[in-house]
This record gives C-alpha cells, structure tokens and sequence, in this order.
C-alpha cells in the first residue's frame, strides 16, 4: 500500500470538479490514479480513498460483528454518502454536492495526503483548524506516540 504525501490547494469549478493534483498523482501505481471512493470524513472534511486502500479497509469493515449495535451506527455513518468516483479524461474528479456541502467546499480546496488516504478540507476551515490545534501539537505528538515512537532519526 502506498503510503501518501503532500498538501495542494486546488480550486473548485462550477459543476465540483477539481483537477487531481500532478504530485499526488505520480506518488500512486501505475493505473492507480483512476478510480477512488470518497466520503464524509471526521472534522467535516471529506476523505478520499485509493481504490486499493478502500478495499483493505471495506474488507475489515466486513467483518464487525452487525450484531452489535453500535457497528451498525458505525457503519451507517461512516458509509453514509460512500461514492466511488472517477478521473475523467482532463484528470478531474467530480465531487456529489451533498459530500461537497457537508464539508461547505465551495471554490478552494486543500487536498491533504494521510498515508493510505487523503482528506478533502474546505480551504479556510483547513487553515483555521490547523492554526487552532498548532499550539497544543507537542502535547498530542506525547500523548498519541509517546515512548512507543521509534526515533526515525535515532542510527543516523
């Protein structure tokens, strides 16, 4: 699985089309730049997830129990609005309207790679949300990876 980077601001055309960008593109395999599935994301963004990426988590998703209730919620509002989309012949990708609307993207956008998936912001609410967390980002970085993070740095 390819493991995504990059943050481009791209903008939005009237019909919700947005060009997918150059850089992103030639991070995914070969013939993997065709086919995606989008949905509602955390934090009102949208998330955008490689064919193959979707699979692997589709599968996990597969295989909670239906018989708990709260996986059935889970999934309801997780898959709630799940499209798969296209890259057309110009490199767009058509974003649905209501997707569009629940993260209130209307004219410019950041695409923000996440490792297996990229998150679709709103441009401003994007900004706003990083500026607001900037402060407290030590404090997350310890609390979330602690001493259980291996130094990448460490044998260099």
């Amino acid at each position: 699985m390819t493991s995504l980077l990059g943050e481009y601001e791209v903008a939005i055309d009237a019909k919700g089309r947005f060009l997918l960008p150059s850089g992103f593109r030639k991070q995914l395999p070969e013939g993997a730049a065709e086919r995606f599935v989008v949905n509602r994301g955390f934090e009102h963004c949208l998330t955008l997830y490689p064919l193959d990426s979707w699979n692997v988590l589709a599968e996990k998703m597969n295989r909670l129990n239906d018989f708990n209730p709260k996986v059935r919620e889970f999934k309801r509002l997780f898959l709630n609005g799940a499209t798969m989309v296209d890259v057309d012949s110009a490199g767009r990708i058509l974003l649905p309207k209501p997707l569009q609307e629940f993260a209130g993207i209307k004219k410019d956008m950041v695409f923000s790679a996440q490792g297996s998936k990229v998150e679709l912001w709103d441009k401003d609410t994007y900004y706003n949300y990083i500026n607001q967390h900037a402060t407290s980002f030590s404090d997350l970085a310890a609390e979330v990876a602690g001493g259980d993070f291996i130094n990448p740095f460490e044998n260099i």
